[in-house]
């Protein structure tokens, strides 16, 4: 994506069935389960770099010794920086003699994360401050084991205000700012009271207080638990959470919105946003990790003992599609063929374009994510140009007139092109994405190869998806333009995203949408600019109604113009005033159609189209709505 924008966090748990000492005997080390949450994060940390954040728990402590440990970074290189300040604590214990790492019991004691059960989040932020309170595991903390909870995930609800309403009404208190602190404490008031309706029956039997305890952890139930929280959530979310006493539970919601995976063995149980990060991190076959079902709870007693049962109904699956465009690794197979199929898709487009010049025409890839769909744009264009060899031969061998020079020349020549045109200063786009006011430095991120492109080529990039189109104005187009192309083509593996996201993608505002922009422009120019007030006017109707009962009312500032019209007037929103270059700009989009076509089981596709999978989606679509038309900045969520 050549725009910078923050996107999904990324979860990680590792539950380890066996003791430490076992660990230590077969795999040398006490640790193991600790160095494969690291590996866990490190394999995701394309998942969030805002921040980091570890917890633990240990099983079976002995009254008086704590059990529940997390820590937070929120500096640059905050998962280095976590394991790095952990490893050294540890090492320091082993050299002051409280720790034996041949001795596994000693580790438990004395090494914070030497537990059983261990949690990793990488945070990018999309709501709340950015501060250290701010990054995950949240953590609820009571001198009742039963009671601690702590909490992290890869979510968004669209009904803060709603849940925050609920709880204000049954006289708690909480903080305002983010869904998870909102989630936290509705979990902990539903803990809460399952831990004393069970602590009140065992006392009304005469059971002692070690035998009360021990019955709590017994017969809480992490599930039932969290569905009773979770009755009113609206939203996309993948969470764990971790009690006290060692009950771990892994939650998603029901249209399957965020991803979530697993991998069971006799040894462990394991957890992850993306199914490549398990393959990798512990050798598993694709066919042995899971995916948790949407709607479903996976739930592991203290005992080590399992379930996995519906949290709320499934509803029909929604599967976030930048997932597979963009956001997950694409060393994963399933994601490699999917995006090789998206820029596949484009290459008809492509060629309506080119007319076949493939002899003049040069196919590469900006930025470097976009690489896997390049290849399957240069097979889709081999593709297109072997059916038109194939039939030159058939008709001339059909009407007796092949020649060995015909052969020559159909073999030989009008073939696509591949070049990589552009190389990517990661250290600089870095730097620049953490520093505000450096706009004059944009231009440097790309370095161009000199001496491929000619004047009278067509240079053909694609890119994953275009949102803003900043980078494109600021930098790409005017280092591809310094290679004098008779003609740029844009090819976006994507759709036009027209529309915000509220369930965990930093896409919220229109007036940042260069599709939006487009359309907007458009509408002035045939001289009916008059629909977005028409528009601002019939959300505001809405802002009173039932969620369930909002509709999309700002789909109808698109309706007038086709795709092919708003690419155009996209194309000439970002072609620099001051390029100096002379050649035609286009930009095209991958349709919807052959997105639902080359992404069967991730088919949301509500910032394309507008169809939100939960009626709090166009609750924050309408109020995203008012806030452009009243020049209101920030979230709207």
């Amino acid at each position: 994506m050549s725009d910078l924008i923050k996107h999904e966090c990324g979860i990680a748990l590792v539950r380890l069935l066996k003791p430490l000492d076992y660990f230590e005997q077969k795999y040398g080390t006490p640790l193991w389960g600790f160095h494969k949450l690291f590996l866990l994060m490190e394999k995701q940390h394309n998942r969030g770099q805002d921040g980091a954040g570890i917890g633990c728990v240990k099983l079976n402590m002995t009254a008086g010794k704590p059990f529940m440990f997390r820590d937070r970074e929120l500096r640059r290189n905050p998962l280095d920086r976590i394991f790095t300040r952990q490893l050294d604590d540890y090492n320091s214990l082993i050299t002051k003699g409280n720790l034996l790492p041949e001795i596994a019991c000693t580790v438990k004691d004395n090494f914070d994360f030497g537990g059983e059960v261990l949690l990793g989040h990488l945070r990018y932020g999309t709501s709340g401050s950015y501060s250290k309170n701010s990054l995950h595991p949240y953590v609820r903390r009571s001198n009742w084991p039963t009671r601690n909870l702590m909490l992290a995930g890869n979510f968004n609800m669209t009904n803060l205000d709603e849940l925050n309403a609920r709880l204000i009404a049954r006289g708690q208190h909480p903080i305002f700012g983010t869904d998870t602190q909102t989630v936290l404490e509705k979990i902990g008031f539903e803990l809460d009271e399952a831990h004393d309706a069970i602590y009140h029956q065992m006392r009304n039997q005469g059971l002692s207080g070690e035998a009360i305890a021990e019955a709590i952890s017994l017969q809480l139930d992490p599930a039932e638990i969290v569905r009773k929280a979770g009755e009113n959530w609206d939203g996309g979310y993948a969470m764990i959470g971790m009690i006290g006493n060692g009950d771990t539970f892994v939650v998603r919601d029901p249209h399957g919105i965020r991803p979530c995976h697993y991998l069971v063995t006799d040894e462990f149980i394991a957890f992850a946003s993306e199914r490549v990060a398990l393959m990798t991190v512990f050798d598993a076959e694709h066919k042995a990790v899971n995916e948790l079902e949407p709607g479903h709870i996976y739930t592991i007693k203290s005992s080590g003992t399992v379930s996995n049962n519906i949290f709320k109904q499934p509803e029909v699956r929604r599967a976030c599609s930048f997932e597979r465009i963009y956001f997950s690794r694409g060393n994963d197979a399933d994601i490699y063929k999917e995006r090789r199929a998206m820029g596949a898709a484009l290459s008809h487009q492509v060629n309506e374009i080119i007319h076949s010049d493939f002899e003049n025409t040069v196919f590469s890839f900006i930025p470097n994510t976009a690489e896997t769909a390049y290849y399957g744009l240069l097979h889709g264009m081999r593709e297109i140009r072997r059916k038109e060899v194939k039939a030159t031969i058939w008709s001339a061998v059909q009407k007796g007139t092949l020649t060995e020079s015909c052969l020559d020349d159909l073999i030989m020549h009008n073939w696509p092109r591949s070049e990589k045109i552009a190389h990517k200063d990661i250290k600089l786009r870095t730097f620049i994405s953490q520093e505000k006011g450096r706009s004059q430095m944009v231009s440097h991120v790309y370095d161009i190869t000199y001496g491929i492109v000619t004047e009278k080529d067509n240079l053909v990039c694609i890119d994953d998806s275009i949102v803003r189109g900043t980078t494109l104005r600021q930098s790409i187009l005017r280092m591809l333009a310094r290679t004098s192309p008779k003609q740029i083509i844009i090819a976006s593996t994507a759709p036009q995203i027209r529309y915000p996201d509220c369930y965990g993608i930093d896409m919220s505002e229109f007036g940042k949408f260069i599709a939006f922009q487009a359309a907007v422009a458009l509408l002035h120019d045939h001289k009916k600019e008059y629909l977005l007030k028409d528009v601002y006017e019939d959300c505001q109707k809405q802002l009173h109604l039932p969620k369930k009962e909002i509709v999309n009312h700002v789909s109808r500032i698109y309706d007038p113009f086709t795709e092919k019209e708003i690419s155009q007037k996209i194309a000439q929103l970002i072609y620099p005033k001051d390029l100096g270059w002379n050649g035609n700009l286009t930009i095209i989009f991958q349709t919807i159609e052959n997105l639902h076509l080359t992404l069967p089981n991730n088919n949301g596709d509500w910032y394309f189209t507008g169809n939100y999978p939960t009626p709090g989606g166009y609750s924050v679509l309408n109020r995203a709505y008012i806030n452009y038309y009243e020049n209101k900045v920030g979230r709207s969520y």
